[in-house]
Formats: C-alpha cells, structure tokens, sequence
C-alpha cells in the first residue's frame, strides 16, 4: 500500500512560525535570508532561482519555507541572460557556509550544520545537484522543473548518493516547453529519490513573477501548483533535515496525495526517455 502524504495540506498552508529577512550582502554574497524568528540548531537549505529570474520572484515561497522552521539562504547572483552554472552552484555552496557560520535574526537562530540541504527551480534546480557534488555539508536535495545545466546535473547525479526530492511537469499542464528531464535527473540518481508531479504543474508555474510572464506571453503562475510544491519541500526537508517522523511520508518514492502522484520504476524510466530494452542503463 502506497503512503498517503495526508499532512500535505496543512503544510501548504503558512506555518506557525514568525518570519525574519535579512540581507546576505553583508558577507560578500548578494541575496537574500529567511528565518523564523528564533530558534537553535534549525534545519536550513541554500536555495536557487531560475534562469533570468531572481530572489524576488521566490519571496512567497521563502517566506513559506521559514515559516515552518526551515532558514533559507537565496543568492540572487547569476541572473543573467547567460548565467555560469558552475559559480550558481559556488554562490549555493557559499550560501550553506554562510547558514553553518554565522548567528541569524537577531542573533535568536542558529543552524544546526549536520541540518543543511540544497534546493532550485529550474536553473537553480539543476545547480543544486551540482553544488552538492562531494560536498559533506549538503543532507538532501530537492529540484523543482530542474533544467538542463552545463556541466550536466544529470550526468552528476550517477554519482550522488544523497537523499533527493525531485519533481517534474504533468502531463496536463500548459507550459509551452520546460528545458530540462526531471524524470532523467531522477532515474539517474543514485542515492534514495522520490519523483512528484503535482496537478497542471510546469517549470514556468512555480516562481511567482506574473507580470514578466503575462508580458511575454509565457504561462501564468499557478497559486494551487506553488501551494502544493512548497508543501511538498517542507515535509521532505523537515523529515530529511530535521529528522521529524510525522513527515516520513515525504521520503517514501511511491507516496501520493492530493494534487499529488508519483513515479518509481518503470514508469519513471518510460517519463525519462527510456525504452525498456535500454532501461537497466542510466543516461545522460
């Protein structure tokens, strides 16, 4: 019998804590932090943007993630037309050392540094899995649409055996094109992973810049598909991280819920390109 992710809908609604921000500029590295307002030895995750967007297109998200416990750190470097995904994945490990290092808030947080994970849309997604190659710091990963970035995040994951969330379009969402294979990254990683497809979502659904998008002519942001994802991220960090069992549901591969299913298997090869006379070889 599948697990249930029954608590998915209260975690995709704000959490009880107080929210703090803060500037990351102060340490050299421009971006932003999130924090609830007090707390010692929290969970926390460096996050990344997309392509051509920045931390402000993320805020609601951020700001959701903290409220549950979890501290982010978001550089906003790399925003360019042509970004270099290999110092994105610097700026990610950067942003872990800063969270490992330094008291947050008003001096009231610290992070717990065997508590640490990585996680991205898009671009970031991909740079993630790239920022936690042979990196001690990094716990679990989660990729939210992640792209295809160079060097390969797909070819990296053969060789990662940390624990990873990775979640990819539906089949019935709108999205004009999504330039990445999540279910590829997925199928390719080697440590213990789970895919999700929440319902109607694409890459171009998750960040929160609705004017740019409207203007473009790109799919709109979808409000119920960034409830779902960011319930999602908490449940698996807070589980991952934090070590909370209520939320071991987040971890298992064959978990669905509301809005939510899940791919394992074969059916995750067939989603990633692979035929079944090639299935028992992971590409890249």
């Amino acid at each position: 019998m599948s697990a249930n992710l029954k608590k998915l809908s209260d975690l995709s609604k704000r959490g009880p804590h107080r929210v703090m921000e803060g500037d990351l500029g102060y340490t050299g590295l421009p971006g932003k932090v999130y924090t609830p307002a007090e707390g010692n030895g929290l969970p926390a995750i460096a996050f990344g943007h997309d392509w051509m967007k920045g931390v402000s297109d993320y805020h609601a998200t951020l700001r959701h993630l903290a409220s549950w416990g979890l501290v982010v750190a978001a550089p906003d470097t790399e925003s360019g037309f042509n970004p270099d995904h290999a110092g994105f994945a610097a700026d990610l490990d950067t942003a872990m050392q800063i969270l490992a290092g330094v008291r947050l808030g008003n001096g009231n947080v610290t992070v717990a540094p065997g508590k640490i994970g990585v996680a991205g849309h898009g671009m970031g997604g991909g740079a993630a899995a790239l920022a936690a190659v042979n990196n001690p710091k990094v716990k679990a990963v989660a990729a939210v649409y992640p792209a295809n970035t160079a060097p390969s995040a797909t070819q990296a994951a053969r060789n990662l055996l940390l624990p990873s969330m990775v979640i990819g379009a539906d089949d019935d969402s709108d999205s004009l094109f999504d330039p990445g294979n999540p279910a590829k990254l997925a199928y390719n990683w080697a440590g213990d992973v789970v895919y999700r497809i929440p319902a109607k979502g694409s890459q171009a659904s998750f960040s929160e810049d609705s004017f740019v998008k409207r203007i473009m002519g790109l799919a709109q942001p979808n409000s119920s598909v960034q409830a779902t994802v960011r319930g999602l991220l908490v449940g698996y960090f807070l589980h991952q991280l934090d070590g909370q069992k209520k939320y071991s549901d987040f971890s298992e591969p064959d978990a669905s819920g509301p809005k939510v299913k899940s791919l394992t298997g074969d059916a995750l090869a067939q989603r990633a390109g692979l035929t079944r006379d090639d299935s028992s070889f992971s590409f890249f």
